[in-house]
């Protein structure tokens, strides 16, 4: 087995990646890192220093214990701790004055500014970064001017942290650049530009971005498309859309006459903006090169040079990486819902009978799951519905979905048996040739006969139908109740039979309309059978989009929803043979 790694002053009993320490080395601060526990993880020289303790007596103690203490040097309560407080929040925090213990006993005086910071392989941390308040003074006289318009390495470091945490958190391409827009405007520059390749290979000014007094301006009359590509172009932001290194540029460099159409819109936008000083990085993923970010300073003093470059660039790359993650996600989400709606069925024109289907997918899954309705005419003149929940809500559970429902149309055709026999058989084949563990369906057979409409069910483990009479009178359809399938036990399984009085809703659903985080069952089924009562009067289309929007199902699962109305009178009605 190998030794201990050496990283000089990231001794890293977490197990920190030796690269780590490198970084913090880097910073001309003191700096270290906790781990989700608010336990030291690693260190650099400048903090062992300024603290009077070695890598070894700091790596592996909780950071607030060990060294976060009041003016007078007494233990500091965790609820009157700022650092604390913002570590448990995760948010990124500064303070100008506080104090920490040295190994010496003494107190030290410091300014900090802590940021979340992904420790490579081993997930999330904290990046504290602090300076001794005397070393501040002694250097706060000559460099004063300098700072206001440059960052310090450990704001520089805290930025490019901030940047991965709130790029990565997100898998929504315009939510992503929003976020990279209010990173880097006003803090590094009051213009920001953003340009995208599209996946045809078409560029497209996405955003046109300026500080205001009130927050970020969007100027849209800047946005749109752009010219293509040249593949030989010199100027600055057609090597960046190449993937050519980060470039300098202000509005001299496209006064000469324009190459191509690009160097014509970028001599517009220098013009509109009054950009004076611009920086041009490619936004690259691993990949492919996706556009170009571009900084601009106009009101903003002091100019861009090369030493800020590669502070761009790391912004830009990190940037690259969270947009082509975004693009991969969307176009799986489109890939996966074009196939549910191909899996999910027409619904059957039933003559007397109303009949409408919503289907949402759960937002923060793949847009494709285990939740299914269906509705087909028997060999009886019987309408078959059903609806059902196979465990999962991805594209396994979408191809056990489709087996159930398939499987289920084949017994439901061929059997002319009542629906617990039918449901039955459906259990019987699930293990040996289904890849379904577990699953809930409720089956129904409705007909007309002798002037009603009558409904017969059976139920295996899914939640109970909703019944509500034209005057609003609700209730759950609870008989008929047996196991759910896959389990293995061979039981018999009860029909229930109910007729439906004119004018009725039934409203057969999955669990994701109901159940929600931090309330009961309960809750959720008296929430949809008030509402659904106080809309009974509605059409069946408004009805069904307004319970949707009242009940507002909180987005964890996916939702399933069939709903029928049978005829205001119970008189004759026509064949219910499908049109």
């Amino acid at each position: 087995m190998a030794g201990p790694e050496p990283t000089g002053s990231d001794h890293d009993r977490s197990g920190t990646a030796p690269r780590t320490g490198l970084e913090l080395e880097a910073v001309g601060a003191g700096a270290y890192i906790v781990d989700e526990e608010g336990r030291i993880a690693a260190v650099n020289t400048r903090a062992e220093h300024l603290l009077a303790r070695s890598a070894e007596d700091l790596v592996g103690q909780d950071a607030h214990e060990l060294l976060h203490r009041g003016p007078q040097g007494q233990p500091l309560p965790a609820t009157q701790c700022g650092m604390r407080q913002a570590f448990h929040a995760g948010r990124p925090a500064q303070s100008a004055e506080d104090y920490f213990a040295r190994g010496d006993d003494s107190l030290l005086p410091i300014s900090w500014m802590i940021a979340p910071y992904q420790v490579r392989d081993h997930g999330s941390g904290t990046l504290v970064i602090f300076h001794a308040a005397a070393d501040q003074a002694r250097d706060a006289g000559p460099r004063r001017e300098h700072a206001a318009e440059t960052l310090s390495d450990f704001e520089r470091l805290a930025l490019l942290a901030e940047t991965t945490t709130q790029l990565t958190s997100t898998l929504d391409v315009d939510e992503a650049l929003r976020r990279l827009v209010g990173l880097v405007v006003p803090r590094l520059a009051d213009w920001a530009v953003v340009d995208l390749i599209t996946e045809r290979d078409e560029v497209w000014r996405t955003a046109v971005v300026q500080a205001g007094g009130d927050g970020l301006v969007y100027h849209e009359d800047l946005q749109g498309p752009m010219p293509p590509v040249p593949e030989n172009s010199p100027m600055p932001l057609s090597r960046a859309l190449r993937g050519v290194a980060s470039t300098l540029a202000g509005p001299e460099t496209y006064q000469q006459a324009p190459d191509s159409g690009i160097a014509v819109e970028q001599r517009r936008l220098f013009e509109a903006t009054g950009i004076r000083s611009a920086a041009i990085a490619p936004i690259r993923s691993t990949r492919a090169v996706l556009g170009a970010l571009t900084l601009g300073r106009a009101a903003k003093p002091g100019n861009f040079t090369v030493a800020d470059l590669p502070l761009f660039e790391d912004i830009a790359r990190r940037a690259g990486l969270a947009l082509d993650n975004a693009r991969l996600y969307q176009r799986q989400r489109a890939v996966a819902e074009t196939m549910q709606n191909h899996l999910l069925p027409q619904m059957p024109r039933v003559p007397g009978l109303e009949m409408t289907v919503r289907y949402l997918p759960a937002p923060d899954a793949s847009q494709v799951g285990g939740d299914w309705y269906d509705a087909f005419t028997l060999s009886d003149s019987a309408t078959a519905l059903a609806v059902g929940d196979v465990v999962g809500h991805d594209l396994e559970a979408a191809a056990g979905m489709a087996q159930l429902r398939n499987m289920l149309r084949a017994y439901a055709w061929s059997q002319r048996e009542p629906c617990s026999r039918i449901v039955e058989r459906l259990d019987e084949a699930i293990m040996p040739i289904t890849d379904v563990d577990m699953a809930t369906l409720i089956f129904a057979r409705i007909l007309h006969c002798d002037g009603h409409w009558k409904l017969s069910w059976t139920n295996a483990g899914h939640l109970p139908p909703l019944l509500v009479s034209r005057d609003g009178l609700a209730h759950y359809l609870t008989d008929g109740h047996g196991l759910l399938l896959g389990t293995g036990v061979n039981t018999s399984r009860p029909d229930a039979t109910a007729l439906l009085p004119p004018g009725c809703t039934l409203v057969l659903y999955t669990d994701g309309l109901v159940e929600a985080p931090g309330h009961t069952l309960d809750e959720g089924l008296n929430r949809l059978r008030q509402h659904a009562a106080a809309l009974a009067h509605r059409p069946l289309e408004s009805f069904t989009d307004e319970l949707l929007r009242r009940v507002h199902p909180p987005g964890h699962d996916d939702v399933a929803l069939l709903v029928l109305r049978t005829p205001h009178t119970g008189g004759h009605q026509p064949s219910l043979a499908a049109e």
